[in-house]
């Protein structure tokens, strides 16, 4: 079972929007995926067209009432289970201030569900609290979503260096796979820049011993396109809404990828040749500064935070 968490303390860079419609295009490939919303403002519930107000169990109940996540996951479309979030989520940290190993809460209730999932996609909160520290130890591989502007930048560094903190202390197995830009515009010289700063970064991390020293932009960008927009409000997937729209194109090649990239190819893939030709476009504008973080070097480091496919899916 492969566990992603899509993560990044910024709101509004499309976490969920990513989440749902890549879970869903694995769905789709056949494969069995369960999506986790661990997010206090139930986004990918309500993207899903869940009621979270007649909810019998969710994160919050695997969190801080025991509850197991075979029980707690519903299955809302063929191959697509979810574990939905409900407001109470939001005092699950303050509940678990006191609970020993309170960190790991989640990944224990994962592990009973190894061999049930072929995926498992984490819907992360914007923030590096306890919800997100408990994704962070459960999952193996981390995708960052990320807006292809100077502002969304901010705090990039400072993302790496949490991540870091939690691989050498808590989960050894993490690591950041994929940075994802979102909301693109290849029209705009500013998508190349930040695309090249972003890749000139992460090239300065291959030969660190470092959570994101494997890490790479994926391929395929995300496209400005209003259905990804819409589609929530009604309830459904970009697949549901508008199949043959730019959006619905752009997450089933990303699901591509990250299921198979050695079979992936960017032939007829329209979003992965403009980042290409933005990127190769020559600037005279000086380079975005993203803040360079070093690796955690002890575990003293890291500040510990204030404190249902049961029917053989």
């Amino acid at each position: 079972m492969r566990k992603i968490a899509v993560l990044n303390q910024k709101g509004g860079v499309g976490k969920t929007t990513t989440v749902v419609n890549t879970a869903a295009a694995l769905a789709a490939m056949g494969l069995k995926v369960a999506a986790v919303d661990l997010d206090p403002q139930s986004h990918l519930t309500i993207h899903l067209g869940i009621d979270n107000g007649h909810i019998a169990n969710s994160s919050y109940s695997v969190l801080t009432q025991s509850a197991t996540f075979e029980e707690s996951v519903m299955l809302t479309r063929p191959n697509l289970w979810v574990l939905p979030a409900t407001i109470d989520l939001v005092g699950a940290e303050s509940e678990l201030v006191s609970v020993v190993g309170r960190e790991t809460i989640f990944r224990e209730s994962l592990a009973a569900v190894e061999d049930k999932f072929d995926y498992v996609l984490v819907d992360c909160a914007p923030s590096l609290g306890l919800l997100t520290l408990n994704a962070l130890a459960a999952v193996d591989e981390i995708l960052i979503p990320i807006q292809p502007h100077f502002l969304a930048l901010q705090g990039f560094g400072k993302l790496l260096q949490t991540i870091d903190l939690v691989n050498k202390r808590i989960n050894p197995a993490l690591k950041v796979k994929w940075v994802l830009l979102c909301m693109f515009d290849s029209r705009a010289s500013l998508s190349g820049e930040v695309r090249a700063d972003i890749e000139q970064f992460l090239q300065s991390a291959r030969s660190v011993n470092c959570a994101w020293a494997g890490a790479q932009i994926l391929p395929v960008a995300i496209r400005r396109n209003i259905k990804l927009a819409e589609a929530p409000s009604y309830g459904k997937t970009i697949f549901e809404y508008e199949q043959s729209c730019h959006g619905a194109n752009d997450y089933k090649k990303v699901a591509q990828f990250i299921h198979n990239p050695h079979a992936f190819t960017l032939e007829n893939t329209e979003s992965s040749a403009s980042i290409q030709q933005v990127a190769a476009e020559p600037s005279d504008k000086p380079p975005i500064d993203i803040v360079e973080v070093a690796p955690a070097k002890s575990q003293s480091d890291v500040t510990q935070p204030a404190q249902s496919p049961s029917a053989n899916p």
